[in-house]
């Protein structure tokens, strides 16, 4: 492609993001004359893109309402966008639309593609998995998990650059063995050179990244928001709580915040509550939002630990039962301001 071909479709980009455009502006985003742009959009209107001219004094040029051009021009990051969203709305069970019909509208987006962006996106809709807590993710860049998502999908070890939550940075190799949406986050999880173990590390925290030669094997049955969820729920936090709780572990985990809290069967070396009991720890850096989360459990359960936590309990149970008995409510008094 020539380089005046590359600038007429540049400025259709432009153009195709709304809005009237100035001749300078476009002069200037272009990289040419003001001159140059008038002979690009007469290139455009011989092409059969009904740009429009406006006069005045906010006036320049605009594609005429209504106008679609097929097929779609995407950069990265919003091909990126597409995809990931159907593949996000379709697992959440937002679609207002049938399954099959996600499916076709993502494999049209990616046929027209450019095959490199293709492959590389290809291999993030491989990888990629969803917690059942979502919500619009954080900015991060696009090479970052895409070329990830590669080595995830290859099995290929990367070099990483990272910086803690502390701020200290570090470098080290990591397996990835997949990658997760998380409450809004992007996450990595695989085998960590520094520490030897299985480790879990933010996207937007990654420094620097490079794919690295060889090849590695994925554990047997390892499921990467599992230990994503798990990593988090043992991270250091302020406050922790444990608890005894007399229900399935399966529906007690799906009452409890994903990703702050494990569920346990209780060890039968523990001689009181063992049947149909299971330990539930949580950590937290504030415990005023667990009294709530624990009233709303189906189940009968006992706090362990911490004792502040027994206190905010008690204070939620009488403000609970003041709600209800009618002869201590004082109505609020209405003022209408004339």
């Amino acid at each position: 492609m020539t380089r005046p071909t590359a600038r007429v479709l540049a400025l259709l980009e432009v153009l195709q993001s709304g809005g009237t455009r100035t001749v300078g502006d476009l002069a200037t985003r272009l990289g040419v004359d003001e001159r140059t742009v008038r002979r690009y959009v007469v290139h455009l209107a011989d092409l059969g893109i009904p740009v429009q001219s406006v006069r005045g004094r906010h006036g320049g040029y605009r594609l005429a309402p209504g106008f679609r051009l097929p097929p779609l021009m995407f950069t990265d990051d919003e091909a990126l966008a597409v995809l990931v969203g159907l593949v996000a709305g379709r697992r959440a069970g937002l679609m207002t639309t049938s399954v099959a019909a996600a499916e076709s509208a993502a494999a049209k987006v990616q046929r027209v593609l450019p095959e490199a962006l293709g492959r590389r996106l290809d291999a993030l809709l491989q990888t990629i998995d969803f917690t059942a807590r979502s919500r619009p993710t954080i900015e991060l860049e696009t090479p970052v998990l895409l070329l990830l998502a590669e080595a995830a999908r290859d099995r290929r070890p990367v070099a990483m650059g990272y910086t803690s939550p502390n701020g200290r940075h570090s470098e080290r190799t990591v397996h990835p063995y997949g990658i997760v949406v998380h409450s809004g986050r992007w996450y990595v999880t695989g085998a960590d050179s520094a520490s030897g173990e299985t480790r879990t590390f933010r996207l937007d925290r990654i420094t620097a990244l490079e794919l690295q030669q060889g090849t590695f094997d994925l554990p047997d049955g390892f499921d990467p928001a599992e230990r994503v969820l798990s990593g988090l729920a043992e991270a250091p936090h302020r406050h922790a709580v444990s608890l005894r709780v007399q229900g399935p572990a399966e529906q007690v985990r799906a009452q409890l915040p994903a990703g702050l809290a494990t569920v346990h069967d209780i060890a039968h070396t523990d001689t009181a509550h063992t049947d149909g009991w299971v330990r539930v720890r949580l950590r937290a850096e504030r415990l005023d939002w667990v009294p709530a989360v624990l009233a709303g459990l189906d189940f009968p359960f006992v706090v362990e630990q911490p004792e502040a936590l027994r206190d905010l309990l008690r204070s939620l149970a009488e403000r609970l039962a003041a709600a209800t008995d009618t002869d201590t409510v004082t109505p609020r008094t209405t003022h209408t301001h004339r």
